[in-house]
């Protein structure tokens, strides 16, 4: 019992966890310090600092650390098993004294997260970097930024390689695309410096498959600063994912805007392969919210696909589908509130928003 009192006495930690939420409300009212202050400032700084030092290992740390919290997890429900089968019963002090400690990990690793990246929510939009006059779009203006997309991914699917069943593959193996988003960070650095600096290189998971039943192409790790990438995505949407992720790295945490950042970063990538990729999301992402609201248009539009994006299109349903199943669900249930927490109130349907961008830039090119 005294060891139970001992740890009640440090309930202070879970407090923790709403002092991250009032922090990261207050600081919502001012993007433009978030921006200055902790976007552009102290987190690009620490990132950078701490991308570059876990570069160093060829493996992903986050991926280690994840497998080792597991285990510990594990470990503790074994315990817990073990004391009911000994006792028949399950100790009040066992179940209060873990049940606290792990209020107290969630709460210290969320104010944690909002500390070193969290706050990047509230910086200041792409849109106004790039002086975007963001304007509700018409059904005829959505149809012809989609009409111009397919025309250039038809093009660009041209030029890249295939495999004897007509899908597209990699020029290179597949570390070599892991390494070759920076080509085309450096030459948008040179339009939107916040998106230069040298970071980490993203990573592959070993789990892929694993990572693939729970519905996760990437994800960046903000305690590492490593932007970690799913290996078995299909070579087609592979560039463009790890381009996404490196949008993440670089303090973007919208996801809809990391989804622009990489169709824009991949544009400007020298590499044929980045370029196909990048326009293939933005045609996956703009064809989908026209079939949202004319599904007509959709239908013709659709017919426009070369042979070629309508085998990748087809081999990433192909993929999308095996890994379906409750543990996918869950994990966009969780992705979906995760988002919502952090004020993108249309949570998963965030990542459609990037169509808002892709218009704008369409917009701004007239």
């Amino acid at each position: 019992m005294s060891l139970l009192m001992s740890n009640l006495k440090r309930w202070y930690l879970i407090l923790c966890l709403p002092a991250g939420i009032i922090i990261s409300y207050v600081c919502s009212f001012f993007p433009s310090m978030i921006e200055r202050y902790y976007s552009t400032g102290i987190n690009c700084i620490f990132v950078k600092f701490l991308s570059t030092v876990t570069g160093i290992l060829s493996f992903s740390l986050a991926e280690l650390l994840l497998i080792c919290l597991v285990l510990v997890f594990v470990w503790k429900l074994v315990s817990l098993l073990v004391l009911f089968i000994k006792t028949r019963r399950i100790g009040e002090v066992f179940v209060a004294r873990n049940l606290f400690n792990l209020l107290s990990f969630i709460s210290i690793l969320y104010l944690l997260f909002i500390l070193v990246w969290g706050l990047n929510f509230n910086r200041i939009t792409f849109a106004q970097m790039a002086h975007y006059n963001i304007q509700p779009a018409s059904t005829e203006e959505l149809t012809n930024v989609c009409n111009i997309l397919i025309d250039r991914t038809n093009q660009l699917r041209i030029k890249v390689n295939q495999d004897e069943l007509g899908v597209m593959i990699a020029s290179g193996n597949r570390k070599h695309i892991l390494n070759g988003g920076d080509a085309g960070y450096l030459e948008a650095a040179a339009i939107y410096p916040e998106l230069g600096g040298r970071y980490g290189t993203p990573k592959g998971i070993v789990m892929s498959e694993i990572m693939s039943y729970v519905g996760l192409d990437g994800v960046y790790c903000p305690f590492t600063g490593e932007a970690n990438v799913n290996m078995a995505v299909p070579d087609a949407l592979l560039p463009c994912t790890v381009s996404h992720e490196m949008a993440h790295q670089r303090g973007f945490a919208r996801e809809d805007e990391a989804n622009y950042i990489a169709y824009l970063t991949c544009n400007l990538n020298p590499d044929i392969d980045f370029q196909y990729s990048g326009n293939l999301l933005a045609v996956i992402n703009s064809m989908n919210m026209l079939r949202k609201y004319d599904i007509e248009r959709y239908s013709e539009l659709r017919k426009s696909y070369s042979n070629g994006v309508q085998k990748d299109l087809e081999d990433y349903s192909i993929f999308v589908q095996k890994h379906e199943g409750l543990a996918g669900k869950m994990s966009n249930d969780l992705n979906d509130l995760y988002l919502k927490s952090n004020r993108q109130n249309d949570g998963v349907y965030s990542y459609n928003r990037m169509v808002d961008l892709l218009i704008a830039e369409f917009r701004s090119l007239k």
